[in-house]
């Protein structure tokens, strides 16, 4: 099990640590700082931490000594409008204004490459574009063969006013697979590497969008999709309306329904050992985004989404008002331990699968991304 998470907060990165009276803040990095994004590379144990400092732009940051010292790293770089970007957004009017393709708003996902690509990184931006890094963080490279592809121009903002990347699942067997997931574009799959891409959202559904187009993979909205380690042919997704699930690749979806108390959601883990098993925190959707009847739940599925288990454990079941946001829960390796921060900065922990949680803080900033320590 792991004994370390890690919180990208709105005012700085936290470290909380597991001890012999159990969980506490060990540290606070970057206070003050907008940190949304983070991840520890297992393969070296390295610390990235990705900040958003508004006026000054974004910012990458590399720890190799688990957070004692700090070196900036480069923070990937759009191409230039070209005069047939400009007339395709003017072309799309109102529309356009969320496909603003202009520059690094922000970095929406990092995602170590495979065990045996050391130093490979990849970063899913807003807006929507891939970068990979070969050497750590230091030079980014942006992933032509999507951003090139036609349909990256019929993407659009949802909660973000422009699209982006927010998942990178790399497969564990082949680090030449990754699937990524596009609010709002779908999922995307190379197999060589990033060179070709497919969209593969198949059997999605958009109720947002009209009737005909409810099932265009390339306007689904994914809040979130991950791979299962153990199975990576199945992934799970929390898509604005509803959730579903593959087990062949992406190549087709199914929608799990109905689940109670609402399909709508940001946030999904798998276990890493069993594709069956995943667990979701469910809000009242849309505009509202708070928990249903103001109690804070987390449903699990043991059976691949044929049932539902109401987590409520030492969750708040009146007036809470916590959202939890889709790289704000993780599982361990263990498959046992789950970690879970919230929009009005509360930070919950479960030893036992997600059947009772433990509150260790609820005044922290708000929580972006929790991430368990390898």
């Amino acid at each position: 099990m792991s004994d370390r998470v890690y919180l990208a907060t709105r005012k700085g990165m936290f470290t909380v640590a597991r001890g012999a009276s159990g969980w506490k803040i060990d540290k606070v990095d970057f206070l003050g700082q907008n940190a949304n994004m983070l991840v520890e590379d297992p393969r070296d144990g390295a610390l990235y931490v990705a900040l958003d400092h508004g006026h000054f732009g974004v910012k990458l940051h590399r720890s190799r000594d688990r957070g004692q010292s700090w070196q900036a790293c480069a923070v990937p770089v759009y191409p230039q409008l070209t005069d047939d970007d400009r007339r395709r957004q003017a072309e799309a009017g109102e529309i356009g204004a969320r496909r603003d393709f202009s520059s690094l708003k922000e970095i929406w996902e990092l995602t170590p490459g495979g065990a045996d690509q050391p130093g490979t990184l990849w970063a899913g931006t807003i807006p929507g574009a891939l970068f990979r890094s070969r050497d750590y963080g230091d030079s980014w490279e942006l992933i032509d063969s999507l951003w090139n592809r036609d349909e990256r121009w019929k993407w659009f903002g949802g909660g973000k006013d422009s699209p982006g990347i927010h998942s990178v699942a790399v497969n564990p067997r082949n680090s030449q697979e990754v699937t990524v997931g596009i609010s709002c574009g779908g999922a995307w799959v190379t197999e060589d590497g990033g060179a070709t891409w497919q969209c593969r959202a198949a059997g999605m559904r958009a109720e947002y969008m009209p009737p005909e187009q409810a099932g265009d993979p390339n306007v689904q909205d994914p809040h979130r999709l991950v791979q299962c380690p153990a199975a990576p042919e199945a992934m799970w997704v929390q898509h604005h309306n509803g959730i579903f699930r593959t087990t062949d690749g992406a190549r087709s979806w199914q929608e799990i329904r109905p689940v109670e108390p609402s399909v709508f959601g940001f946030a999904v883990v798998v276990h890493p050992h069993d594709a069956n098993t995943a667990w979701f925190v469910p809000g009242v959707k849309d505009e509202c985004r708070v928990p249903v009847q103001g109690k804070l739940v987390v449903t699990r599925t043991r059976d691949g989404g044929r049932s539902f288990e109401l987590l409520t454990g030492g969750l708040p079941q009146e007036h809470c008002y916590d959202i939890v946001f889709r790289h704000a829960l993780d599982v361990d390796s263990s498959g046992d331990r789950l970690v879970m921060g919230s929009s009005t900065g509360s930070l919950w922990i479960s030893e036992n699968g997600g059947a009772s949680w433990t509150c260790v803080a609820n005044h922290l900033p708000q929580i972006y991304c929790a991430r368990f320590g390898h």
